[in-house]
């Protein structure tokens, strides 16, 4: 009996395998569906057994479905990291990461991933070295000979007043710059030149009170002494306190002075002071002397330093430019508050720029300018001539930082070369357009530049540190200049702003940027004596009689100074900077980067990205959304209840069946024996099952007789 159970559930499972008609024991026909039933019924039961979804499928969807659920889960499916790298290396066309999973032996597999790790290191310092490169520019000089806009020239004297309409401003401090210079130096009234044995300091102030050496006294310091110092007004040592800035003087000596000269600075608010020396007792009394003067001069209006300083018509006395004969009228009024009345040739304010198409001294602008060296302050300036620019037209003539001197009794020629730059923005560089993004205030009435903003920016905090306005600079809006009256430690501000700016400490060299697009004339300069001696004394008295209106005394050569500007040549160079690399040449350069050490394309690259990235991801947030779940289950279930005792026909294992198409092994699962079959389930009745026909009509010898 139990050979016969056998033989009929390994029939049943052929038969739903190969999906064939299968004999009964009785001898009947019996349909997959049929034998599916009988396999799937509760024994002993004459309730038909409810037919699963797979069952109800057609006989090879049933095949496919199954494989298709015991084949393993790949891609982006793939339950772990681990199984979705290796089918990403079994099928990726990058070959390394191929041979690393094909590859046989541990030893091969090492090699496999060195050589893919290594070809991965060298493609990504390649591509740095691409991308890097990228941002360089390659630069490109081109010269034009053409016909050139001449550039605007600003002349100023170097004495900035007249010395004889200042003076009573001036009086008191010329006074006591003369008594300190006799105390140290032993000068007497009359200027000797010579240096004698200086009398007793007390003697030479006795019955004056001086103003400006309360405020700022000179200062004596011994040789390796600085916690004393002689005080200049009163000959006696006291201490000084303070952080010690020592200048070196302009001119070299070759013995090393026993004393030096400084002053000192504090500041009301705090006891913070500063000892400023000087190797030099020039650079010292002109120091001390120029801070008093900025101070006085802060205080006077601008139209009377107008009127206190050189007219046009006073400082040119003849003017030539390209052959043609000009006047004051050519030049625009330009006040600077260091070098008073200046005047700008070929300025932006004209109607017409003017240009020249010829080269040489004789198409240039030649101007005699009348320098006056009667009128010159002794204390403020200590050399004679003017001072010359080439700028833009929209460009603030700095005549303080890039001017160039000219000598009298010369004839100095300036030969110009013009360079235009033309630089590219960021990314390749730092330099900006316009300025506009720049955060820093233009307080000068020009166009941007590296100059503009560094003074700019010293002068804006100069107003929010110190209250005002340093005197050598334009205001701010809202802003004045520094005095005494209004602002009594002004000058201990400013040095202490002024250091903290050399050392950039202020943040104006790193906020500053350089233009993009610029003009530079370089100047090459020439002198030679002028006049000479067979014509000095005709030309003196011919340019006496033409300035007899202006000029009421005669001239000599010590008081004019003569200047040419011109242009060597008309060849212009233009320097222009070009993207080293096009974006279609870096893309060009990956590519093949990426083919020579891993055989690889952009659609490889993409796959990397969507493997590594956007599938690892999924399978991470999976991963852990599934234990959210599971645990939050778990919080929320209620207990389950006991299980009754005993045994029940339902629970025998046998009838634990699968849905899915039964398999060799699941066929296997036969009933126990008769003798050891489960209490409570019942041997089955064959005649209960439902049979279908294979024919239309049933043999005789293989009818079931009908049980009485």
């Amino acid at each position: 009996m139990a050979a016969a159970s056998l033989c009929f559930e390994v029939e049943i499972f052929f038969a739903q395998t190969f999906a064939c008609p299968v004999m009964s024991q009785a001898g009947f026909l019996l349909s997959p569906v049929a034998s599916l039933t009988v396999a799937a019924g509760p024994l002993g039961s004459s309730r038909p057994a409810r037919p699963s979804p797979i069952l109800a499928m057609a006989p090879g969807e049933k095949i496919k479905a199954k494989i298709k659920k015991n084949l393993p889960v790949t891609g982006p499916q793939a339950p772990t990291i681990k199984e979705l790298m290796h089918w990403y290396c079994l099928n990726t066309n990058t070959h390394g990461c191929r041979r690393i999973v094909v590859s046989r032996g541990r030893l091969r597999r090492l090699l496999w991933i060195l050589f893919t790790l290594t070809a991965v290191a060298l493609i990504m310092w390649q591509c740095a070295l691409l991308v890097l490169s990228f941002y360089t520019v390659s630069v490109s000089i081109k010269v034009h000979f053409q016909k050139l806009d001449f550039p605007a020239v600003t002349i100023c004297n170097i004495n900035p007043y007249k010395y004889s309409v200042v003076r009573p401003l001036l009086a008191d401090l010329e006074q006591e710059t003369r008594q300190a210079l006799k105390t140290l130096y032993g000068f007497s009234e009359i200027g000797s030149r010579t240096r004698r044995e200086a009398e007793p300091r007390s003697s030479a102030w006795e019955g004056t009170r001086p103003k400006f050496l309360n405020l700022l006294p000179l200062l004596v310091f011994s040789e390796g002494e600085t916690s004393k110092a002689t005080d200049f007004r009163t000959g006696r040592k006291r201490k000084v306190s303070g952080t010690i800035i020592h200048k070196a003087a302009d001119v070299v000596h070759v013995h090393e002075s026993k004393e030096v000269v400084g002053f000192q600075l504090c500041s009301n608010d705090t006891s913070k002071c500063a000892v400023y020396t000087f190797s030099s007792g020039v650079n010292a009394i002109q120091e001390w002397y120029k801070l008093h003067y900025m101070n006085i001069m802060a205080q006077v209006p601008l139209e009377k330093k107008v009127n206190m300083s050189y007219s046009a018509k006073e400082l040119l006395v003849t003017c030539f430019f390209d052959g043609v004969s000009c006047d004051a009228r050519n030049f625009t009024l330009f006040h600077h508050p260091m070098y008073g009345n200046c005047y700008t040739f070929n300025s932006k304010e004209n109607e017409v720029v003017h240009s020249t198409s010829m080269g040489g001294s004789e198409y240039g602008l030649q101007v005699i300018l009348y320098i006056n060296e009667e009128e010159y302050n002794p204390f403020l300036v200590s050399s004679t001539g003017a001072k010359v620019i080439v700028h833009r037209q929209d460009e603030y003539p700095f005549i303080e930082d890039v001017g160039t001197e000219i000598e009298t009794a010369m004839a100095t020629s300036i030969g110009m070369r013009l360079t235009e730059s033309f630089k590219l923005s960021q990314p390749y560089s730092q330099c900006t357009e316009d300025g506009s993004d720049v955060p820093v205030q233009n307080i000068y009435n020009a166009a941007y530049s590296l100059q503009i903003c560094l003074h700019s920016c010293f002068q804006n905090k100069m107003v929010e540190k110190c209250g005002c306005a340093q005197y050598s600079q334009p205001l701010p809006p809202g802003a004045s200049y520094c005095n005494y009256q209004q602002h009594p430690n002004w000058m201990y501000c400013y040095y202490e702003l002024y250091q903290a700016f050399v050392q950039e400490q202020l943040g104006c060299q790193a906020v500053c940027r350089e233009a993009c697009s610029f003009k530079e004339w370089t100047l090459t300069t020439s002198l030679a004596q002028w006049p000479s001696v067979v014509s000095e004394k005709w030309l003196l008295r011919v340019l006496t009689w033409d300035q007899g209106q202006q000029i009421k005394k005669k001239l000599n050569k010590t008081d004019l100074a003569k200047l040419l500007i011109f242009y060597k040549d008309l060849n212009q160079r233009s320097i222009m900077e070009s993207p080293a690399n096009s974006v279609e040449v870096l893309l060009s350069n990956f590519g093949g980067q990426l083919g020579l050490w891993l055989s690889c394309s952009v659609v490889c690259v993409i796959e990397i990205f969507e493997v590594f990235f956007i599938d690892s991801f999924s399978i991470i947030a999976r991963c852990q959304w599934q234990k959210a779940k599971k645990w939050w289950t778990q919080r929320q279930a209620p207990p389950c209840p006991e299980a009754p005792a005993g045994p029940r026909g339902q629970d025998n294992p046998v009838l634990d069946m699968d849905d899915d198409p039964p398999t060799f092994t699941s066929a296997l699962r036969l009933p126990p024996a008769l003798g050891a079959q489960v209490p409570g389930t019942p041997p089955p009745r064959y005649n209960t099952l439902r049979l279908e026909r294979a024919f239309s009509t049933q043999l005789a010898d293989t009818q079931v007789p009908a049980e009485s």
